[in-house]
């Protein structure tokens, strides 16, 4: 159901959650000091218990009341590019919530930029857990209808339009002593983040630790299956591919619809093409796989993103979708 700001904000004060929209996707909001109202957004999305949340903030002077250190260079991250699609994870202090923090010792922090959003923390006095409005591994909402095709009516919804970002924030990490690393990619990247912290993220990490990464995700969006369409989706490097495997599948007998990147020739099914500029893509993407997932075909042929650093989120989403 749709809400006012007043609305939304008396729920969160009970301890309820609210979908919420901010300029990357729409979140699941509680009140981030409320164990009983963060265990609520688990339920809602069927979310392990051990993945953190990351916390929305309405600016950069409530950093102090979540961390034992603000290192300069995460504030010259913050200063840089707050309000903004950038997450920084910073060491916790002891009394910030075990259920935000997913048992880690680091806290997620984001001051997001969207003018709802930002009138919502700070009419509301609260900072709020706010992971993706939608049933964990599936796709992330970005307009409130998307919010209640997936999670149902029930749930209270502020409409603040369509995310003009489109995808997750960057994540990155930094510690006490201002090694930073990108945890999640975003529309944000490693170069301008570099440029502003001015060192080079840290690369090196044990095996061990890697592996462990990936066995328990530490940050949000990081499992491997994540960001899905119900419909099966397939992922081709080369639109000739996927024009063939398209042929193919209706002389079986079977359905599929297409998202291409970029001109060229389009493959015999419905089709949505996005223009061929990273951050249009990005925008857009969410929404036109939702478009395509409603279609209920039986496959869904996807087109990758050209090779480079400017599409490395896209890649990172679409990968995590489906497979090759």
């Amino acid at each position: 159901m749709r809400v006012s700001l007043e609305q939304a904000i008396a729920e969160l004060k009970k301890g309820e959650v609210v979908a919420i929209p901010t300029e990357t996707v729409y979140g699941l909001a509680a009140d981030a000091t409320n164990d009983a109202a963060l265990r609520k957004i688990f339920a809602t999305k069927q979310r392990p218990a051990d993945h953190p949340l990351i916390v929305h903030i309405s600016d950069i002077r409530h950093v102090a009341e979540w961390v034992t250190d603000f290192p300069e260079v995460a504030v010259k991250l913050a200063m840089a590019f707050w309000p903004g699609a950038l997450t920084l994870v910073l060491p916790a202090k002891a009394h910030v919530s075990r259920v935000v923090r997913g048992d880690e010792p680091t806290v997620a922090l984001r001051v997001p930029d969207h003018p709802v959003a930002l009138a919502l923390l700070k009419q509301s006095g609260l900072s709020v857990a706010a992971p993706s409005a939608n049933l964990f591994t599936q796709l992330s909402p970005t307009t409130a209808a998307h919010v209640e095709a997936g999670l149902g009516k029930a749930i209270p919804v502020l409409d603040g339009g369509a995310c003009t970002v489109g995808i997750e924030s960057t994540i990155v990490s930094v510690t006490p002593d201002g090694q930073w690393q990108v945890l999640r990619p975003g529309m944000i990247s490693e170069a301008e983040i570099a440029k502003v912290a001015g060192r080079p993220q840290q690369t090196k990490y044990l095996l061990q630790e890697q592996e462990e990464a990936q066995a328990t995700p530490k940050v949000p969006g990081q499992h491997a299956l994540h960001y899905s369409p119900r419909t099966p989706l397939v992922l081709y490097k080369d639109r000739q591919d996927l024009s063939a495997a398209c042929h193919a599948m209706q002389n079986a007998g079977n359905t599929c619809a297409a998202l291409l990147i970029g001109e060229g020739d389009a493959p015999a099914c419905t089709v949505i093409t996005l223009p061929g500029q990273p951050d249009k893509v990005a925008e857009q993407l969410y929404s036109a796989l939702h478009a395509l997932d409603a279609l209920k075909v039986d496959r869904l042929l996807v087109e990758l993103p050209p090779a480079g650093a400017a599409w490395i989120a896209v890649l990172d989403r679409l990968t995590r979708a489906g497979h090759q």
